[in-house]
């Protein structure tokens, strides 16, 4: 399985390290990470992967809600979705 996690929302210190514990914690792998931050708004994109095939819907909902802890919107969909969006 792999997928594409986004995240975005304004910037504060414990961002990164918050996503990627859950991500650790949902037994994912982060493939390939980039972020930056655009004067106060911070963006994050993942790809990240796992052995083992994974619930969408479940992933989505857990993402979801940390993000609300955080302040941020966390969004994940399948690598081959995203490639057929963004591929003709």
């Amino acid at each position: 399985m792999k997928a594409i996690i986004t995240v975005v929302g304004k910037d504060r210190t414990g961002i990164v390290a918050g996503v990627s514990s859950k991500i650790a914690e949902l037994g994912l792998n982060i493939d390939d990470i980039s972020q930056t931050v655009l004067d106060e708004f911070f963006t994050m994109m993942a790809v990240v992967s796992s052995e083992e095939k994974k619930d969408f819907t479940e992933l989505r909902n857990e993402f979801e809600a940390f993000g609300n802890t955080l302040n941020v919107k966390i969004n994940i969909q399948s690598a081959a979705i995203f490639d057929a969006m963004y591929n003709i």
